[in-house]
């Protein structure tokens, strides 16, 4: 086996595994907070990735182009909280999972309405085919600075999450809605934050996905696999997040490479959902998910 090829693959997957667990992010915040699993967070990543890159073209400063973008992205989360998640209180989970599907269709007729849907080109400075050397590896320029980016969101999310007041609110919320309602924490309000940062994570996964495959709608397909990624690593766990896309990653590329010759290419296509259905059988909530346990 050529090693120094083999460590070329494997962290080629980290670095993509990174970005999948951006994605798989903002699935973590919502249901963590309310129990729903955000079926329109792909088409969150699209709007932002679209709203970016259009006003790059329009000549707007990037900085300016950022400020701007992430105003939108808070604005659609107040929107989605006022007009569909409070109507919605109290229902079966499964009504407000369906009104996601709804919203994940809106969000794409809505962006293509505004912003029309030609390929924009999202240059972020790096050169894409430009690589490092480490020994007889090349890892790509690119894929490294995104992993970097991405891994800094997530350690920013982490200090938030665990030492400011907003956080610790956030996670009292997670634990026990009712606990939390008792000691006067407001549910509207933390639904506004929690789809705000979920608003956030999407533009910043809008931004570095665009870079990589252009902006185009093709992007919110990406939110598919981040599902595995959810089901590897749990659904309320953001550690879980960021092993899972690590997992999912490697493995596709590993698989890729060294199972492909023998049955066929196209394996990294469906090899994530395959990990996952392992994973559902042996602990269906997940590597880091919280254990379910009913009585009876």
């Amino acid at each position: 086996m050529d090693w120094w090829f083999f460590i070329e693959v494997f962290i080629g997957g980290l670095l993509s595994g990174v970005m999948y667990s951006l994605v798989a992010l903002g699935f973590v915040l919502i249901f963590k907070a309310s129990g729903v699993f955000n079926f329109a967070q792909g088409a969150m990543v699209l709007f932002a990735a679209l709203t970016f890159v259009r006003l790059l073209e329009m000549g707007v400063p990037i900085l300016i182009t950022m400020a701007i973008t992430t105003g939108v992205m808070i604005l659609l989360a107040i929107f989605i909280e006022r007009v569909m998640l409070r109507p919605l209180v109290n229902q079966d989970l499964i009504i407000l999972f369906m009104a996601t599907i709804g919203l994940n269709y809106f969000i794409e007729g809505f962006a293509q309405l505004i912003w029309g849907s030609h390929v924009g080109v999202l240059d972020l400075g790096v050169d894409q085919y430009a690589a490092f050397e480490i020994g007889n590896a090349l890892i790509n320029k690119f894929d490294v600075w995104a992993a970097l980016i991405a891994g800094g969101l997530v350690l920013v999310l982490s200090v938030f999450f665990r030492y400011t007041v907003i956080g610790r609110a956030l996670r009292a919320v997670a634990d026990d809605h009712q606990a939390a309602l008792s000691v006067g924490i407001p549910l509207s309000t933390i639904w506004i934050y929690v789809w705000s940062t979920a608003g956030l994570v999407a533009l910043v996964a809008g931004v570095v996905w665009g870079s990589k495959l252009g902006v185009q709608f093709a992007i919110s397909t990406v939110a598919l696999k981040a599902i595995p990624v959810l089901i590897i690593g749990g659904f309320t766990s953001v550690p879980g997040a960021i092993i899972g896309g690590l997992i999912v990653g490697c493995g596709e590329k590993l698989a890729e490479v060294y199972l492909g010759a023998y049955i066929g290419y196209g394996i990294e296509n469906w090899f994530p959902y395959m990990l996952a259905l392992i994973v559902l059988m042996i602990r269906p909530e997940g590597l880091f998910g919280e254990k379910i346990i009913e009585r009876v």
